[in-house]
């Protein structure tokens, strides 16, 4: 499997993509949550935004290198928790972080893996996270925590805006389902969640939410790991108090990529307000609508420490395998040294409001 001669950005990818996979399997990756409007947006928010460049200004020294839970951060860009890569690729999350090895890039390995924790951790050569759902029994999400901790995982990321799926109508319309070669193994052996019957009426309250998790989840699941707790989903600057209460490490603005509730606020959007309330107390990374090197600048711009990329690690997964995925990632790196160098920006702590236009 080699890439494409023309691949020469991330779109690219997405076009292949599109070319090569399946239409359930494409509709379950992509697929939006409703009518897909803030899946649309988050894209649109970043191509709104103009930038505001320096000249003439001093680069002998420039670097996109920064600090992250006191490690040294290559570039502000993780891999966020993408489920079932083996969808994509026989070799699935092992061709993924082999890549983010590669160059030199974070991985997040999602609840919903193809391949277990373990098994990733030992092909692993840059820090990985670790993306938690809780469980029904709170006995199986430690269990889980234990397994990302033995694995050596430098961080949770536990996600809080999905206590139930988005309506996602691309999938369902697709009729999508997993093949029976693939599972989410890293929750063999837990309890699955047991069916309660709704409230006469109610396909949802009561019967999809009795283990929903809340601001005391956190705080216990806090209390039972050393490592970070970042929050994945926060869109409401008042959530950001209650989580540093709760002992939360990190947040992550996130609109679930516009797969959970349509209409959300774009994840750009939402950044510079949690950015602000946050006021420097514990990091603020974004994810949502990333494809070019100039989002990620925009990105730092409007108060985030690093970003995660989604879906465009799928797409180059499915297009090259190992070398796509590190050809991919090499592009954005690339891309966002460029954009420093033309706006002027030496390095991270250099890029402020002040890249962005006023006409934003």
């Amino acid at each position: 499997m080699s890439v494409p001669p023309d691949t020469v950005s991330l779109f690219d990818y997405e076009r292949h993509f599109n070319d090569r996979v399946d239409p359930a399997t494409r509709a379950y990756i992509g697929g939006a949550g409703a009518d897909g409007i803030t899946q649309r947006a988050n894209r649109e928010a970043f191509d709104r935004l103009r930038l505001m460049p320096r000249v003439l200004r001093d680069l002998s020294n420039a670097t996109a290198r920064s600090t992250l839970f006191g490690e040294t951060l290559d570039y502000p860009i993780i891999l966020a928790p993408m489920a079932y890569h083996k969808l994509v690729h026989p070799d699935g999350e092992l061709a993924t972080v082999e890549a983010a090895g590669l160059t030199r890039s974070w991985m997040t390995v999602s609840t919903q893996a193809s391949v277990r924790i373990d098994e990733i951790a030992r092909r692993a050569t840059a820090p990985l996270w670790f993306q938690l759902y809780t469980q029904p029994r709170r006995e199986d999400t430690l269990t889980l925590m234990r397994r990302a901790e033995d694995a050596g995982c430098r961080a949770l990321v536990l996600t809080v805006d999905a206590p139930v799926n988005g309506m996602r109508n691309m999938e369902q319309r697709a009729g999508f389902r997993l093949p029976p070669t693939i599972a989410p193994v890293n929750l063999a052996g837990l309890a699955p969640d047991g069916f309660r019957p709704a409230r006469p009426g109610s396909p949802v309250f009561q019967g999809m939410l009795h283990a929903a998790p809340t601001w005391d989840t956190v705080a216990w699941l806090c209390g039972e790991t050393a490592l970070p707790v970042l929050l994945k989903g926060i869109l409401n600057p008042a959530d950001v108090d209650p989580a540093i209460a709760a002992g939360a490490g990190g947040l992550i603005v996130s609109n679930h990529g516009g797969r959970t509730l349509d209409t959300l606020p774009t994840s750009i959007d939402a950044l510079p307000a949690v950015a602000a309330k946050a006021a420097r107390r514990l990091p603020v990374l974004m994810d949502g609508g990333i494809r070019r090197g100039t989002d990620i600048l925009k990105a730092l711009a409007l108060g985030a420490d690093a970003v995660l990329i989604g879906q465009p690690v799928l797409h180059a997964l499915a297009v090259g395998g190992l070398a796509g995925v590190a050809h991919m990632l090499t592009l954005l790196q690339t891309e966002l040294e460029v954009a420093m160098a033309l706006t002027g920006r030496a390095t991270l702590a250099e890029i402020d409001r002040s890249v962005i236009h006023p006409s934003a």
